[in-house]
């Protein structure tokens, strides 16, 4: 910490230094010709014959990230979002005073360049630069200068330090805005409408999870901060409009680990006259259609692994994988003891009390989902654990519901929609139950929606997709953090 005092000390005296020689270290504007990548996609092919005899200006800016003094010259590295290119600077070309102005440069600083292209004896494209413009004083130095940032913690406490130190860091955030631009025209060219919903909410509803609350003091009531827009989504469907989705922020009070951030961004969309088929076909072209406009493929790497998302997918009924994977009795679909002995066998926690279907659901969780690495549908859920999915009409036990798995992650949720008002009522009466007994993230009664399915919802087919692990999907991230700018962390420790 001393160490950093004392190079705050310094580069406050520099500011000092340059207000002295009348220069403002905090600039107003200033007017570029070129990005850096711009100058890279139109001329880093050229010859440097071609540049010196076609004397190409530019006018660019950037932050200083390198810096060697030679003398009377010295060469400085800008970057530019995630793109570097370097510059040159001659006394004997911008003048005594300016060169000497320059020597109160450090890393981190932001500076406006103009001058010519040119290529060194290295064959580095360079700018020679001819005028010069201080924007910015860095007070504080860069971490790890030659290395890059690479302190996990400090990475994404301080994205601001991340984005400068790691330039890679940019290309995940340009791609997680072109995936979210390709799913909005992708729905688009279908004909779904993108909508809005409540963020604050009387009812939290759509999921099981336990919700943020906060209180409104005119009204002075307690509201939710959205654990889905599933339920408001639906009462659109109920008004007439036929297709319509969300890309929403959600958010749910539950722990923090690299596939879960309490503040989150899903994809909600609902089409009419649809049921969970037609879903699972349009997510297997989503998909397909956002691996080729990402990554040029549809076979990409996700951590060591070669996953391959041209359609079509696997699908296996929920009950059938949890046998199949593990290879053990199918007595255990209907026995509480022998589910929990084959539980114990796989040295799998499992809380008896609870019953069967949690006992299977736990089982699922821990072995069946780490083992689903290309993309499956896993069909027909339980309807104790589908509250408000459509029962099957071959087997009422369980509902047109379905879960998509990839790189042994659930990415996508859908079924086709309960409608049924007394039906309705019935499973979120025997939620409540469950939220009497302690389960504090069952759903809760929510009269006003169960009021709209009275007025008459069309068959109707619902999906959720969680967009930051798509994102990781397509970038080889391996954390929600990586592709979340400033993610939830605990409160950082005063030094």
């Amino acid at each position: 910490m001393d160490e950093l005092n004392d190079q705050r000390l310094q580069r406050l005296e520099k500011l000092e230094t340059l207000k002295s020689h009348g220069v403002s270290p905090y600039g107003l504007r200033f007017d570029v010709t070129h990005t850096i990548v711009e100058i890279h996609t139109l001329h880093n092919t050229k010859k440097k014959e071609e540049l010196d005899t076609n004397h190409i200006s530019c006018t660019i800016a950037g932050r200083i990230v390198a810096l060697r003094r030679f003398g009377k010259a010295a060469f400085a590295t800008l970057q530019d979002g995630g793109d570097r290119l370097q510059v040159y600077l001659k006394q004997d070309l911008i003048g005594v005073e300016l060169y000497g102005i320059s020597k109160e440069f450090d890393l981190g600083d932001w500076i406006g360049v103009e001058g010519r292209l040119f290529r060194t004896k290295t064959d580095e494209l360079t700018v020679e630069v001819q005028r010069y413009t201080f924007l910015a004083k860095g007070l504080r130095p860069l971490p790890e200068k030659w290395h890059g940032l690479t302190d996990i913690e400090t990475r994404y406490r301080q994205r601001y330090v991340d984005l400068i130190a790691n330039p890679d860091i940019h290309q995940v955030f340009r791609s997680r805005s072109q995936i979210i631009t390709h799913i909005r025209t992708f729905l688009n060219e279908r004909g779904f409408l993108e909508v809005e919903t409540p963020m604050m909410q009387p009812i939290p509803g759509g999921a099981a999870a336990r919700p943020f609350m906060t209180h409104h003091n005119t009204l002075d009531i307690d509201l939710y901060l959205r654990i889905a827009p599933e339920l408001y989504l639906k009462r659109l469907i109920v008004g007439g409009l036929r297709r319509v989705f969300e890309i929403n922020r959600n958010f749910r009070n539950e722990g923090i680990s690299t596939i879960h951030n309490p503040e989150f961004t899903m994809l909600e969309f609902y089409q009419a006259y649809a049921d969970y088929h037609d879903l699972m076909q349009l997510t297997e072209k989503l998909f397909s259609s956002l691996a080729n406009t990402v990554c040029g493929t549809t076979n990409i790497d996700y951590q060591g692994q070669t996953i391959n998302l041209a359609s079509p997918w696997r699908r296996l009924p929920y009950l059938d994988a949890i046998v199949e994977i593990n290879q053990v009795d199918p007595n255990i679909l209907t026995n509480l003891d022998i589910a929990i002995e084959v539980a114990h066998s796989l040295k799998v926690h499992v809380e008896p009390e609870k019953g069967l279907i949690s006992v299977l659901t736990q089982l699922f969780e821990a072995t069946v989902e780490p083992t689903l690495i290309q993309p499956t549908f896993i069909t027909d859920f339980p309807i104790e654990i589908s509250p408000l999915a459509r029962r099957k009409d071959t087997n009422p036990a369980l509902t047109d519901r379905f879960e998509l798995f990839v790189g042994g992650r659930e990415l996508a949720n859908g079924f086709s929609e309960l409608n049924d008002p007394i039906d309705q009522r019935e499973r979120f009466e025997g939620q409540v139950a469950q939220r009497a007994a302690g389960d504090d993230e069952a759903h809760y009664l929510d009269e006003d929606f169960i009021r709209a399915l009275e007025y008459g919802m069309p068959p109707t087919a619902g999906e959720g997709i969680g967009i930051d692990r798509l994102v990781m999907l397509l970038t080889n991230q391996p954390s929600i953090r990586d592709v979340i700018l400033f993610p939830q962390l605990r409160p950082e420790k005063s030094s």
